[in-house]
């Protein structure tokens, strides 16, 4: 009798809606994750309030209207900070040297975070490394933090523990350091960075970062002071990196699972750019089209676009290409396809500058493989749909995401000089032969739907999701 009441006890305690705020930086790569877990989390019936700044919440994709009642969005606008060009609240608003302001803004955003807070006493709220501020705002109203990472364990595994802290490990200052495997990875391993990612990374912060603090720091920080991390990652796939990061941060480590992008439509929807893109994929041969699409943060140099247009062309394969030349308003740095080169595709490749409805071209038969830059996001979308990978890495965290890809063979990369990151039309063209067409690039094309089954199974997903909740109900319990 005893251990039935028990029982009872604890489902009624399992069973508690939650409230659980959630503040995403403001990048869309970050903003669609955070959705994505707001809504497997609001369809178990707890209550969302999704945080962030008014233009943003209106570009974000609508939710079914079944989720709407669970979901909160809540607009707190951005403060005007100097050098940050006006509407400018996204990522995608902003030339990449000018990102540092964007991250000032935010950080601007303390007394309306901790109105919000105060007047709306969450249970947890979710947090993103750049507002690492967000742990010491929340302890003044008993309010405990997790980060959620929609970085992969392996970059978490990578970027290592907080130097000093319960370790005896110092800050990695030099090239060498970083583009070896870390001391702390008891495995042997081929993540780590290139030395022309390293530059472009420290290119983005060198011209007036003073008043800015460095990304890094504010990991460091996010790491040192949330109550618990939670990452966009599955044991599936990476048990070994998620057993890093538990180990060096010596806090609970949750998996989320990957997150697959779901899509609402409705009447709104563009309907009119999907039928004239699928018009052209239906006379498509079936698995031939590379599908190009580097996400909305990258935007190539002028060399990489002409390397890369005229390896498409030597290829032969049909390609749809969608390029962004432009990123935001004051962004005045012209890039140009070659001349010519769009008469001499004609028919065979379709060169896009405007939103295109990716999942629904993915999920097309006639697209045989992703070119893509190793966005998790992206990974994610292409293994949903069993879409082979080739990637060419930019920015952040993708070098890193690249590897672990290459090592699990889940992902062929476009060979490239180490040191400045140039590569040529010759190595696009084969590495487009080698996973569309060539016998050795069948193991590209088998992975990638191995891949499917363990990692975007819509049963797994929703356990981890589960898991999660058990987490933060049993958490709530031993806060108070």
């Amino acid at each position: 009798m005893k251990q039935s009441s028990t029982k009872h006890i604890k489902m009624a305690e399992n069973s508690k809606k939650l409230h659980i705020a959630v503040f995403p930086w403001l990048a869309f790569g970050h903003m669609i994750p955070y959705l994505e877990l707001s809504k497997l989390i609001a369809q178990k019936g707890h209550k969302i309030s999704f945080i962030s700044t008014p233009r943003n919440i209106d570009r974000l994709p609508k939710l079914p209207p079944s989720l709407v009642p669970f979901i909160n969005f809540v607009k707190i606008p951005l403060p005007h900070v100097e050098k940050l060009p006006k509407n400018a609240e996204a990522t995608i608003d902003l030339p990449y040297e000018q990102v540092k302001y964007l991250k000032l803004a935010q950080d601007e955003l303390k007394e309306p975070m901790a109105k919000f807070l105060e007047d709306s006493a969450p249970d947890f709220i979710l947090f993103d490394f750049t507002s690492y501020w967000v742990p010491s705002i929340a302890s003044k109203f008993n309010i405990p933090t997790g980060y959620f990472s929609i970085f992969i364990a392996a970059y978490l595994g990578f970027t290592g523990p907080v130097p000093g802290l319960n370790n005896n490990y110092g800050i990695r200052m030099t090239m060498e350091e970083l583009t070896v495997s870390p001391k702390w990875v008891p495995f042997e391993t081929a993540v780590a960075f290139k030395e022309f990612e390293l530059l472009r990374i420290y290119e983005g912060c060198k011209d007036g970062e003073e008043e800015n603090i460095y990304d890094i720091s504010r990991m460091y920080k996010t790491f040192e002071n949330c109550d618990f991390l939670l990452v966009r990652s599955c044991l599936e796939f990476e048990p070994e990196w998620l057993k890093v990061v538990e180990d060096i941060h010596l806090k609970p480590v949750i998996p989320v699972g990957q997150l697959p992008t779901t899509s609402y439509e409705d009447d709104d929807t563009n309907i009119d750019a999907w039928r004239e893109i699928k018009q052209w994929l239906d006379k498509q041969e079936k698995g031939k089209v590379i599908y190009v699409a580097f996400g909305s943060e990258t935007k190539l140099s002028q060399n990489e676009l002409t390397e890369l247009s005229l390896g498409l062309e030597l290829s032969g394969l049909p390609f749809f290409w969608v390029l962004r030349t432009k990123r935001g308003e004051s962004d005045d740095e012209l890039i140009q396809l070659p001349e010519g080169f769009e008469e001499r595709t004609k028919g065979r490749g379709i060169v896009y500058t405007s939103w295109v409805p990716q999942l629904k071209i993915l999920s097309h038969d006639s697209v045989g493989g992703f070119l893509n830059h190793a966005g998790w996001s992206s990974v994610v979308e292409a293994i949903q749909f069993e879409k082979p990978l080739i990637l060419l890495t930019f920015l952040a965290d993708q070098g890193i995401d690249a590897r672990l890809l290459e090592e699990k063979k889940v992902a062929y990369l476009i060979p490239r000089n180490d040191l400045d990151g140039s590569f040529t039309r010759d190595a696009v063209v084969e590495s487009l032969s080698l996973v569309l067409v060539e016998k050795e690039g069948e193991i590209y094309r088998q992975k990638i739907k191995e891949v499917k089954n363990l990692c975007c199974d819509k049963k797994r997903q929703d356990n981890y999701v589960e898991n999660l909740l058990r987490f933060l109900q049993n958490y709530k319990k031993i806060k108070a």
